[in-house]
């Protein structure tokens, strides 16, 4: 008996193992897979290559329609793993770092761009702006030496020890900073104006190496 208005089905592609191994090593060798070497990531791609060999191997004579299930169940493995342990060690290898490339604003300026985005509740905006305003008042009176590519942490710790009294505000403010802006959590009114009054402070301290310069003896003559 025919079925009229059916839509005849592809039989599905199944490489043969020769090719789905050169298949398998073709998309593993992409630079996005590769960026996670070498150790435990190498070890574990080694694993995919040989499994994958092996399934295609096996998969002469097996129903086409179950070979293609089990290749994509495979690669469904793949990336879920991918996920968990390539991922995070990618973003682990990017330093994030309190100015943009080849960002050029003083002080003065990071101060306005926080001032405004407080006015617009953006507190995120607020607080980072915050941060690099009070590094960059540092720099300028020389407590700091400028340094591209410094991270918020660096920055926050050669501060700390510059102003040992507000040290635990300083770190709190760089690690806010962090968070906010590489981990996407969000700030508060409350991150924000407690991050201007450590900035207003800092601009009405001396730091400790030049607090209480000591004194010299005269020698006799």
């Amino acid at each position: 008996m025919a079925f009229q208005g059916l839509v005849p089905l592809e039989v599905p592609v199944v490489p043969d193992g020769g090719q789905g191994r050169e298949w398998a090593e073709r998309e593993l060798s992409r630079s996005v897979y590769q960026d996670a070497k070498p150790g435990l990531i190498e070890r574990f791609w080694q694993w995919v290559r040989e499994f994958f060999a092996d399934l295609l191997d096996g998969l002469t004579g097996v129903d086409p329609s179950l070979g293609v299930l089990l290749i994509a169940g495979g690669a469904a493995a793949v990336l879920a793993v991918s996920i968990v342990l390539v991922r995070p060690r990618l973003n682990a290898r990017r330093r994030k770092e309190l100015f943009d490339a080849g960002e050029q604003r003083v002080a003065v300026d990071h101060r306005r761009l926080s001032e405004e985005a407080a006015a617009r509740g953006e507190w995120d905006t607020a607080l980072t702006e915050r941060l690099r305003a009070l590094i960059r008042t540092a720099e300028e009176r020389v407590i700091l030496d400028p340094q591209a590519g410094r991270t918020a942490a660096e920055a926050g710790q050669a501060l700390a020890g510059s102003f040992p009294a507000a040290a635990p505000e300083i770190r709190w403010l760089a690690r806010r900073f962090d968070e906010v802006r590489y981990g996407h959590l969000l700030a508060t009114s409350v991150d924000a104006e407690r991050a201007r009054d450590l900035d207003l402070m800092l601009e009405r301290s001396a730091p400790a190496a030049t607090a209480a310069p000591a004194r010299t003896l005269a020698v006799p003559r």
